[in-house]
């Protein structure tokens, strides 16, 4: 069996695997590792059943996918596209829109189950040539440098070394703690609640957002089945305790609780699927690289989930480290080196800070509870709404039309 590799992926979820997929025909060996299965799901899924991880796509992101050649993919099981955004303060009058069409521009983004997109991205990876996909294996420890780079032991006892390894292993990376990254991270203090629910009235496309005094709520539009009956995801942002309330509810009044907290925008709540509750951290990494490991996605940066942009800005991570270590390939350099990585970093790095910066800011404006804050917020809000220009720029950038795009996802 093959040991050694050019590239060892640890995690192959989103990121991990759009990364192969982006150097998948390149001449590089890489190994991809996780403990799940690797295999994609079927391209027929059931219409009344969802998965409740769910990402909100941008339109940079799409572009990326559609470059590595999943979006078809994708389509044929199904996403989810909106034209329409509705914001509104819960506590007060301040309220913004967003369309399409005021961009010129066909969606806002896409509403996708994060299984529809890993399964488009593992497709392609069964199949090629340089990826060797290794299903079923758990990191169990970081060795001492090998004779080309980074050496890893896998539980089963398997020794694997590389050039490079990239940690795509999520908020908890073994491969960050292992390889000793200095981390920085703080507790929101809330935990999400994530399900899928059915709704009386259509969505129209549109996502839905109320910021209340307990926490954000989020209604994103899902597919709705051909025999007319209407589907939402949602993120219920709550305090913990209250958190605790609403999983032990049962379903119906669990229900009753969402209708009043979205104010019946899409009529009554119907049902709702399992209910899953998350605590929300934030966590940066205070560099993405040493020589011979990078980090990407979730396991360099976990952010809050106001806007939906953590794994957005993950898949801009993998477009950009496969852009640096293609570049370096063929000026013959080594894209192992740090002084190569650390393009990867400068690139991502001060993009991921603003993104995180500015959902810390408004996390903490709409929890504020002092009124003259309240007022600020409330007249901010329709102030924006007010000024064209200055809301076509914050969508554009927030669709990821403009500011620092790799060339990937243009």
């Amino acid at each position: 069996m093959q040991t050694s590799f050019d590239l060892i992926i640890v995690g192959g979820g989103m990121v991990g695997s759009a990364l192969a997929c982006a150097l998948r025909d390149s001449s590089l060996s890489i190994a991809l590792v996780d403990g799940g299965d690797l295999r994609p799901a079927p391209v027929e899924l059931d219409p009344h059943r969802f998965d409740p991880r769910v990402s909100a796509l941008t339109v940079s992101s799409e572009r990326f996918l559609k470059h590595l050649g999943v979006w078809p993919s994708m389509l044929a099981r199904r996403v989810s596209p909106y034209r329409h955004m509705q914001v509104w303060d819960g506590e007060g009058t301040g309220r913004i829109e967003f369309h399409a069409d005021e961009i010129q521009h066909p969606v806002l983004g896409h509403i996708v189950e994060n299984s529809v997109t890993q399964s488009a991205l593992l497709e392609p990876l069964q199949a090629a040539d340089g990826v060797r996909l290794l299903p079923g294996e758990r990191l169990k420890t970081l060795l001492d440098d090998g004779k080309q780079g980074p050496r890893i032991r896998l539980e089963s006892g398997l020794e694997l070394e590389a050039r490079l390894l990239v940690a795509a292993d999520g908020a908890n990376s073994q491969v960050r703690a292992g390889a000793g990254f200095a981390l920085r991270e703080w507790d929101y203090l809330h935990h999400g609640i994530v399900t899928t629910v059915e709704t009386e009235l259509p969505h129209h496309r549109t996502a839905w957002q109320s910021f209340r005094e307990s926490g954000p709520l989020a209604f994103l539009p899902l597919p709705d089945s051909e025999d007319g009956r209407h589907f939402c995801s949602i993120v219920w942002s709550n305090v913990p305790e209250e958190a605790q309330r609403l999983m032990e509810l049962e379903e119906g009044a669990f229900c009753r609780e969402l209708e009043r907290a979205i104010e019946q925008r899409l009529g009554t709540v119907l049902g709702c699927d399992r209910r899953y509750c998350l605590p929300f951290r934030q966590r940066h990494a205070v560099d993405y690289v040493m020589p011979g490991i990078a980090l990407v996605g979730d396991a360099a940066h976990t952010i809050h989930p106001l806007a939906g942009q953590g794994v957005n800005l993950g898949l801009m991570d993998a477009a950009a480290l496969a852009e640096v270590i293609l570049h370096a390939c063929a000026r013959g350099d080594d894209f192992a080196r740090l002084g190569v990585l650390q393009r990867y970093q400068r690139q991502r790095k001060g993009a991921n800070l603003a993104m995180m910066g500015a959902m810390e800011f408004f996390e903490r404006l709409f929890h504020a509870r002092n009124m003259p804050l309240r007022l600020l917020r409330n007249s901010g809000l329709r102030w924006v709404d007010g000024t064209p220009q200055l809301k076509q720029q914050l969508v554009r950038r927030a669709m990821g039309l403009e500011g620092d795009i790799p060339r990937f996802a243009r």
